[in-house]
């Protein structure tokens, strides 16, 4: 399986950071425009209809599209949150891939207080590309870097500048 990884300082406080990322707002914030991602569903562990305010907590599906680049038609994506975990100067959420383009996708979203004031974001994605799976799964990254890079980009300027 390949391992796409990227990682950012954000000159913000580690509980801005993850408060930031720990709810649908984020994600569609967060996500490139060339995308197009359209958030269709959001549900709780027991089933029930959850809005975008809600905290991504571990069993939470997100249904969602995306036409990268307006082109073709618009994949569907289903991703579970599968982990989320606090610790001293730490905080991590993990989801996964249940339903979507790609047959093994785990995207581990780990967060460090570096200072009072500043946070270092890190991305990792574990994943296997459609039809070649592992053969020529390092080239994932050529897809997944500017994405990634416009995230890390956005990050930067929604929680140091506080607009969003």
């Amino acid at each position: 399986m390949a391992t796409y990884q990227r990682e950012v300082r954000v000159v913000a406080p580690l509980d801005e950071v993850w408060e930031f990322h720990s709810r649908v707002g984020g994600l569609e914030a967060l996500t490139p425009d060339w995308m197009h991602l359209r958030v269709e569903d959001v549900r709780g562990r027991d089933g029930s209809e959850r809005d975008a305010t809600a905290v991504l907590d571990p069993g939470t599906e997100v249904r969602m599209s995306l036409r990268p680049f307006d082109v073709g038609p618009r994949q569907r994506w289903t991703s579970r949150i599968t982990r989320r975990e606090e610790g001293d100067g730490t905080a991590v959420f993990e989801d996964v891939m249940e339903g979507g383009p790609f047959p093994t996708w785990r995207h581990t979203h780990s967060f460090y207080a570096v200072s009072d004031a500043e946070t270092l974001v890190r991305d990792r994605v574990q994943y296997e590309l459609p039809v070649v799976r592992d053969l020529l799964g390092s080239l994932g990254w050529l897809g997944f870097e500017p994405m990634f890079r416009d995230r890390h980009r956005r990050t930067k300027r929604l929680l140091e500048t506080g607009v969003r």
